[in-house]
């Protein structure tokens, strides 16, 4: 009867903390969004196409949602696990938002995880790709927008084996549940098919200097497989020419080592580099198009996966907060709205959930090519459809652990 009777009141704490009565649907001022991702740090640049996303997307609708006015209130986490706890505190306690819209690192996403699962804070992930976010952790109150870790990985396996025709890789990446996750996923598929993983370097997150790491690749193989992010992205596909391993080792890897938001600041290096990911600027669909005009227009500059993924998470938003009639106090009714939301031009492409609440979509393989003096990530093959869980059976999936640093170990090669 106590447990009872405690569980009872932490419900109403809860609720009242989150600023309306639990059930209640009576609307109350604006529809209040909040943001919390970084600005500033390592991947600044990427956190910064991230609000300039979300930001033309609401100027678009003129900041209303169902006529109701929308308030987003940012705040900056510099890619800090601890300040994403404490901003999304912030935000659902002293703020009272109705959705959160949280991180860029994946340990963001795990960070605050239990904690919005505590407090039914609705949360949308439009960028935290951490895996087991939508599959052994997954809770009602995290819809991910965007993409797990590994989806992209599964197909571009394929690709590189079958297409590309390579058998041994070594591969390289941040030294974090991200870089786990991607590297996981190829990895899995990979040797699948028959292909081997020879080698993998873990670099830590911020590394100023990769010629400790670089050195230490095996050159007896057929390519490099890469995942770096933010600056780290750029220092590394450098260091990676100077090093002469372009000429020799080609390089392929995942979707953010070649962004948008990265390439800007990238010369030839870049050039040949094969990457797969659900977005591309040069996407050559109506609805791309017209997103990439509306926001070179605004901000002068092609948009990144970052952009998209927030512009689409911002109509997303706007879909199901329109199917409910703006009663976004009514929690489970925008849960439910949330779920059955389907997309079918979105600016990467038709995007559905599953019922693990991740996307299903398009998943493209991109090669940086320079195109009328520019840079850019042009599609050259496209997997439809795609899953977290690509072909493999999700209840079999589910029973291996989360990729991480010792899941999948090395074996040996034939």
């Amino acid at each position: 009867m106590k447990r009872t009777l405690a569980v009872i009141a932490w419900t109403v704490l809860a609720s009242l903390l989150l600023g309306f009565p639990e059930g209640s649907t009576a609307q109350q001022g604006p529809i209040k969004i909040g943001g919390a991702w970084p600005l500033t740090g390592v991947v600044a640049a990427s956190g910064k196409d991230m609000l300039n996303g979300f930001e033309l997307y609401l100027e678009q609708v003129n900041r209303t949602m169902s006529d109701r006015r929308v308030e987003f209130v940012m705040e900056d986490t510099a890619g800090i696990p601890a300040n994403t706890l404490t901003k999304v505190r912030k935000l659902v306690e002293r703020d009272r938002v109705h959705v959160l819209i949280v991180g860029l690192l994946a340990t963001e996403g795990y960070a605050v995880r239990d904690y919005v699962t505590r407090f039914r804070a609705i949360t949308l992930l439009p960028v935290v790709a951490a895996d087991d976010l939508t599959q052994r952790l997954r809770t009602p109150y995290m819809i991910r927008t965007g993409w797990a870790s590994s989806q992209p990985s599964h197909p571009f396996a394929h690709y590189v084996y079958h297409k590309l025709g390579y058998r041994k890789i070594a591969a390289i990446a941040d030294d974090y549940a991200f870089g786990y996750e991607v590297v996981g996923g190829f990895q899995k598929a990979f040797e699948d098919l028959g292909g081997c993983i020879v080698q993998k370097v873990w670099n830590p997150l911020g590394t100023p200097d990769f010629g400790p790491y670089l050195s230490q690749l095996r050159r007896d193989v057929d390519a490099i497989f890469a995942l770096e992010v933010g600056a780290d992205a750029i220092r590394f596909m450098k260091q990676y020419q100077e090093f002469g391993l372009k000429e020799r080792l080609p390089l392929v890897g995942g979707g953010v080592l070649t962004d948008e938001s990265l390439l800007r600041s990238m010369g030839d290096e870049a050039i040949g580099v094969i990457t797969a990911l659900q977005w591309s600027a040069a996407l050559n669909t109506t609805a791309a198009r017209r997103f990439v005009e509306a926001y070179k227009q605004r901000f002068g500059t092609d948009p990144s996966y970052y952009a998209e993924t927030l512009y689409t998470t911002g109509r997303w938003l706007d879909i199901a907060i329109r199917r409910i009639g703006g009663r976004v106090e009514d929690k489970q009714a925008l849960l439910e709205a949330l779920r059955k939301v389907e997309i079918f031009d979105a600016p990467r492409g038709p995007v559905k959930l599953d019922k693990y609440q991740n996307p299903v979509q398009n998943s493209y393989v991109r090669q940086v090519q320079k195109v009328g003096g520019k840079l850019q990530n042009i599609v050259i093959f496209t997997y439809p459809n795609v899953s977290q869980f690509w072909k493999y059976n999700p209840e079999e999936f589910l029973k291996q652990p989360v990729y991480s640093r010792e899941f999948l170990p090395l074996r040996a090669c034939p």
